[in-house]
């Protein structure tokens, strides 16, 4: 009962619960200030660019960037649209990421083995289709933030020198994701499978034809890689969230 309650009281992005859940992991909560957290993942030439991020002189913006670019809550809401598009569609049945939905089957054909490797594939994709539009969309967030006054100026090159210097963790974690999920994919198939020594009931009756495999659980497990895959693009969209707020102040 003790070990329901911790687990029921675990908070934290919405990554870690669903991750925790699926993997009946038992992961307890960090003591360890942000602070302290953020200065065990920079180096010391990392800290000497954040540094110089906070003290030096915001750079002159040219006057045809002040006009320039669409509102940034639209840039931002058209990014996370299609990027949630793009997620349903990789998690689909016979989706791929960015791709409509194939053309109906006119004959029936048997179920092909399933197997991990191509889910996998479309999750390791998406990631990389969101760390590109992400990172372009801070890019451009920057911009606008640097036309706006001297202290956003300075807040859009310490984010740059974040981004810069946190990217490299952010990767490294993210990338054990599709692992972890492998792991779900394996012992849900396994739960799945027939046993292999059940004998038959009765020679004299007759041999029933074989059904195909139930595929309720690769839906299920389909479900739960688009709530893990959107579930990440939020921890991916706060730097994005960060800004836009900073924007809204001014």
């Amino acid at each position: 009962m003790a070990h329901a309650q911790q687990r029921r009281a675990l908070s934290g992005p919405a990554l870690i619960r669903i991750l925790a859940r699926l993997t009946d992991a038992d992961v307890s909560e960090s003591g360890q200030p942000l602070s302290d957290k953020l200065s065990q993942w920079l180096s010391w030439t990392d800290a000497i660019t954040l540094s110089t991020a906070l003290s030096a002189s915001p750079p002159a913006i040219a006057p045809s960037v002040r006009s320039a670019g669409m509102d940034a809550e639209t840039m931002c809401s058209r990014v996370r649209t299609a990027l949630a598009k793009s997620i349903a569609a990789a998690c689909a049945l016979d989706g791929r990421p960015g791709g409509g939905a194939r053309a109906p089957i006119q004959t029936a054909a048997p179920a092909a083995p399933v197997d991990y490797a191509d889910l996998r594939q479309r999750y390791v994709l998406m990631q990389q289709t969101m760390e590109m539009d992400i990172g372009d969309l801070r890019g451009r967030l920057r911009r606008v933030l640097a036309a706006k006054t001297p202290d956003l100026a300075r807040l859009a090159v310490l984010d740059a020198s974040m981004e810069q210097a946190l990217g490299g963790r952010e990767r490294t974690l993210l990338s054990a994701v599709p692992t972890l999920l492998g792991q779900v994919f394996e012992r849900l198939r396994a739960a799945e499978q027939p046993p292999a020594d059940t004998p038959p009931e009765s020679t004299a009756q007759p041999v029933p034809a074989i059904q195909p495999p139930s595929r309720a659980w690769l839906h299920a497990f389909r479900k739960d890689m688009q709530s893990v895959l959107l579930a990440e693009l939020d921890v991916r969209f706060q730097p994005v969230e960060g800004l836009l707020a900073a924007l809204r102040t001014r």
